[in-house]
């Protein structure tokens, strides 16, 4: 694979124009039975509530099939914008999965974000026999797939060879209706995924950083740790920084009169174990909860005013939130929509 020269890094000074927030409503798959049809109507409400996109996670045990989902969907739904929040690179072939991107673009209207990931969780892996290779690997193939999709979502003669995929006079079909492509999202936390998406990603989901496990480290979570991961994607984007739109998913939204008292009962229950999937490696202040992009305490309007504040502080603008609190969230849309 060819490389390009790194772009020169921008000024101590440089200003990056602040882009208008979009709101993104994560859609939990769930395929027990009446559960595929349910998901549907899911989409349907984050349309309703003034939702921008939706998005389908990728996980082979109880959820529906991100890509028949997205096909589902872009007959379902009008005007929302359809994506996955992301899928494993190690579960399909590039070249098959440009295929049907691009038919999932044709069938929506153009309403398209392909979100691709290196593939995280081992069990899922290992029970459908797929080798799970070693990280370094994983971001290897990534590189090579984002290369090769690049080229055929652009409905371009694909002649590709990498370590991992070799590709030999393939042309893209059909053409999706976005140009140049539909846009391709890339998420990660650690400094390697961060500078790979950097170099190839329209959108980047900035994610805190995990265990070996899949726990989320609670040091991760704070805005000082997050304004240290965008200024490294700033340093490996290079000029290209402003074309770059940064997401992130809220994991807890409660609305509460008292943000403070809040945030001093999450930290009483991080110190119990609550919730298990978040490894406590650090001890947070009642000001490091409340500042937190991934945590939102408050009304709708002290909500709404966090969420200006990790933009400003931050520059991102895309604000994901999970199914189960998608309603809830709703209000803080009405508020911030258009600025």
């Amino acid at each position: 694979m060819s490389s390009a020269q790194a772009p020169d890094l921008p000024s101590e000074g440089h200003v990056t124009a602040l882009r208008k927030f979009r709101f993104a409503a994560g859609g939990e798959g769930n395929a027990e039975e009446g559960g595929a049809r349910k998901f549907v109507k899911l989409a349907q409400q984050a349309e309703e509530l003034g939702y921008d996109s939706f998005m389908i996670p990728d996980h082979l045990g109880n959820q529906v099939g991100p890509i028949a989902a997205l096909g589902a969907l872009a007959i379902a739904t009008d005007k929302i914008r359809l994506g996955t929040a992301v899928l494993a690179n190690g579960f399909r072939h590039p070249a098959i999965l440009a295929k049907d991107a691009a038919t999932i673009d044709v069938l929506s209207g153009g309403r398209l974000e392909l979100g691709l990931g290196a593939g995280w969780m081992r069990e899922e892996y290992d029970k459908a026999g797929i080798v799970y290779d070693r990280p370094g690997i994983r971001i290897e193939k990534l590189e090579e797939s984002l290369v090769i999709l690049d080229t055929l979502l652009r409905g371009k003669e694909c002649n590709f060879e990498g370590k991992h995929f070799t590709i030999t006079g393939l042309k893209g079909s059909p053409r999706p209706r976005q140009g140049p492509r539909p846009p391709i999202c890339v998420g990660g936390g650690g400094p390697r995924m961060l500078a790979l998406a950097a170099k190839y990603a329209d959108i980047i989901s900035v994610v805190p950083s995990t265990t070996k496990e899949g726990k989320l480290l609670l040091s991760g979570m704070t805005l000082d740790k997050t304004l240290e991961r965008v200024e490294l994607i700033r340093k490996a984007a290079g000029d290209r920084f402003h074309e770059i739109e940064l997401n992130w998913a809220i994991t807890t939204i409660v609305v509460t009169d008292d943000r403070e008292q809040m945030a001093e009962m999450a930290l009483a229950a991080l110190d119990n174990g609550y919730p298990p999937n978040v490894d406590v490696d650090v001890k947070l202040s009642v000001d490091d909860i409340l500042s937190s992009p991934y945590l939102a305490f408050g009304t709708y309007e002290e909500i709404a005013d966090q969420i200006r504040n990790v933009r400003e502080k931050t520059t991102m603008s895309y604000v994901g939130v999970f199914p189960t609190q998608m309603e809830a969230f709703a209000p803080v849309i009405d508020l911030l929509k258009g600025e």
